[in-house]
């Protein structure tokens, strides 16, 4: 499994959407309705998921499901 797909299922999984909703380009509130609670949930979930630590000033620059992947792959994930 990709990174982008691993990310991909964590986002349906905690927002609870359908795969064809969530594609790269995909926005977690515009996109998905996602609200700040859902998208704190979602990148604590990352953060367990993956073994990093996500910055307030990191978090305010995640706004689509590309934005995740980018920032695992500056930490080193892949």
């Amino acid at each position: 499994m990709t990174l982008e797909e691993k990310v991909i299922k964590l986002v349906i999984d905690q927002l609870d959407v359908t795969k064809e909703q969530c594609v790269l380009e995909t926005s977690f509130i515009d996109d998905l309705g996602a609200d700040s609670l859902d998208i704190v949930e979602l990148l604590m979930e990352m953060e367990e998921a993956f073994g990093v630590e996500i910055a307030d000033e990191e978090l305010e620059k995640i706004v689509t499901i590309k934005d995740v992947v980018d920032f695992l792959k500056q930490k080193g994930i892949n």
